[in-house]
Order: structure tokens, then C-alpha cells, then sequence
């Protein structure tokens, strides 16, 4: 594709926006539909990657031909273990916080969200599996009023990043990218290429 100045400034426009300090962690989500949409939804919100989670699943294909194929632009790694997911993105920083269907759990809309976090999302029948809630540093539901208890972990999924993105507008911490400008540089010559 070529590189009009149009192109190159509207890259360089997003990426100015994208945020390090915040990512989902997707595990063993088996509809790559579902991770598609959930990868529009990040890059929606400016999140630069995602964690893929998958012990039990194996990883998604996901297309990048299309030009509104959110996974050209979402980076992604790949762990099959929760305990080594979790390791790489405490060293990192993020705090994790695991979507859980409970009663008892805190809401979504009583956490703070803007500083380093990773949501942590589960397969679309089983949920985030046991070892994944416990390990994380504290769950949380979604709350609903309806009689389904869950909704589709697409839809929670774009629920839980804008809510994120909706407290990091109000607390101005979204004028600027988390990466560093060498990174910047990097990541708009890599796009280019795409």
C-alpha cells in the first residue's frame, strides 16, 4: 500500500494515542469471531496488545487481509500458562483483574482503572477457569439486571475497555501515548509496512 502523507499522519496520529498500561488477557476464547471483535474493541480504546491465554484451546486464526481487521493492529503474545502469563505482565507492572459471574464479586464500575491493568476474560462456556481467578489479584462481575447472567465475552469485553477508557478520559490520562517516542518510531515504520 503506498504511503501517502495521509496515511503516514493518521498512523502516526493513533499511535500516538496507543496505551502500554492497559490489555486484556483472552483465555482459551474459541471463537475467533469473538477474539476479532474483541481485538476491534482494543484498538477502539487505543490498547497496543493483548495476552492470549491458552491452556486448554488451541490459538485462534485470525485474518489480517482485510483493512478493518483490527488484528493488524493489536500486537499479541501467546502464553500456555496462567502462572507464566501472569509472571510477564506483573514484572510489567499491570495489576490483574479477573471477570467473574458472582454475586459477591465487586462491580466493574467500582474499580479504579487507570493505572496499569490487565482484564482477564474468559472461554464463552466455562468462564475464566479457577486457577486463572485465583491467581489474579482480584475479580470482579459486570452487573446486570436481565435474566441471562452473562453476556457475550465480546460484548463484556468492549464493556470493561470503555469503561476503562471512559476514566482515563476523565482523568486526562489519555493526551498522550505510554510509549516512549523511540518505540513510536518503531512501531509507525512497522505499519507502514502492513
Amino acid at each position: 500500500m503506498t504511503s501517502t502523507p495521509r496515511r503516514v499522519e493518521r498512523f502516526r496520529s493513533v499511535i500516538s494515542r496507543r496505551q502500554r498500561d492497559l490489555t486484556l488477557v483472552l483465555e482459551n476464547i474459541h471463537d475467533p469471531h469473538n477474539v476479532s471483535a474483541i481485538l476491534r474493541s482494543c484498538d477502539a480504546v487505543g490498547i497496543l496488545g493483548v495476552e492470549l491465554l491458552y491452556t486448554v484451546e488451541k490459538f485462534p486464526k485470525l485474518g489480517r487481509k482485510s483493512s478493518s481487521s483490527a488484528s493488524k493492529w493489536i500486537e499479541r503474545r501467546k502464553h500456555t500458562e496462567v502462572a507464566a502469563c501472569y509472571a510477564a505482565l506483573r514484572q510489567e507492572g499491570f495489576r490483574i483483574l479477573a471477570t467473574q459471574v458472582a454475586d459477591d464479586a465487586p462491580s466493574l464500575y467500582d474499580l479504579d482503572l487507570t493505572g496499569p491493568v490487565a482484564i482477564v476474560l474468559g472461554n464463552e462456556h466455562r468462564g475464566v477457569s479457577n486457577e486463572a481467578a485465583l491467581a489474579a489479584d482480584a475479580t470482579f462481575r459486570v452487573p446486570m439486571a436481565g435474566m441471562i447472567e452473562s453476556l457475550n465475552v465480546s460484548v463484556a469485553a468492549a464493556v470493561c475497555v470503555f469503561e476503562a477508557y471512559r476514566q482515563r478520559l476523565r482523568k486526562e490520562t489519555l493526551t498522550s501515548s505510554s510509549l516512549r517516542p523511540g518505540d513510536q518510531t518503531k512501531f509507525l515504520q512497522d505499519w507502514l509496512k502492513r
